[in-house]
């Protein structure tokens, strides 16, 4: 019998994990510390077949398991419908503006040369919630607002740059997830907790 195939996993199928996890959390099936636990084996996996041990034991997770291999497929629609837009794009070149993410969105996208927003996230942030910010900069940077509670998990690639997350904004998670991502060239991001916005 040949080994079965393995697939690697992409940010869709890490998004529908991470999904699954939320649910659980807000179910009351995982604590915030498993929660985190968990959202940093999915982050960190580079197989869909890693996925299985995060979510087996979790009914949430049904939808995304085979009833005849036991193991994830590689893509099923989320379980979680979105209130809002899942995703939402944007470009900033020379200029700046308020930018609020509205509940359901999953992920925000922004390319940002010699400028940049000021993104609120205060809204969409919750108990379990996961939020990716794709943010590709050039010379520029944004202004993060979060509320207490939040982690950020900084995963840019920054070449003579970098993001700095302020004291305050260093939450433990039990008010969600924002994880930062993108390429950033003399350039970066400042996360702060939102109270703290003048």
């Amino acid at each position: 019998m040949a080994p079965r195939k393995r697939f690697r996993a992409g940010d869709a199928d890490r998004d529908e994990v991470l999904t699954v996890l939320q649910k659980a959390h807000a179910d009351g099936r995982l604590s915030i510390e498993e929660l985190g636990e968990r959202q940093d084996r999915v982050l960190g996996a580079k197989y869909i077949d890693e996925f299985d041990a995060v979510i087996d034991d979790l009914p949430e997770g049904r939808e995304l398991m085979t009833q005849d291999r036991g193991h994830l497929t590689a893509r099923r629609p989320s379980p979680l419908p979105a209130t809002g837009a899942p995703e939402r794009t944007t470009v900033t070149f020379m200029s700046g503006r308020d930018i609020t993410i509205e509940p359901g969105t999953r992920r925000y996208t922004n390319f940002a040369w010699w400028g940049g927003d000021n993104v609120d996230l205060t809204s969409v942030m919750g108990p379990g919630v996961v939020v990716t910010l794709e943010l590709h900069a050039i010379m520029a940077g944004h202004d993060i607002y979060v509320p207490e509670g939040v982690r950020v998990l900084d995963e840019s690639i920054a070449i003579m740059a970098g993001n700095d997350i302020h004291g305050g904004a260093r939450g433990d998670g039990s008010n969600g997830t924002v994880i930062l991502k993108g390429f950033l060239w003399w350039a970066g991001h400042d996360v702060w907790l939102s109270s703290s916005r003048r």
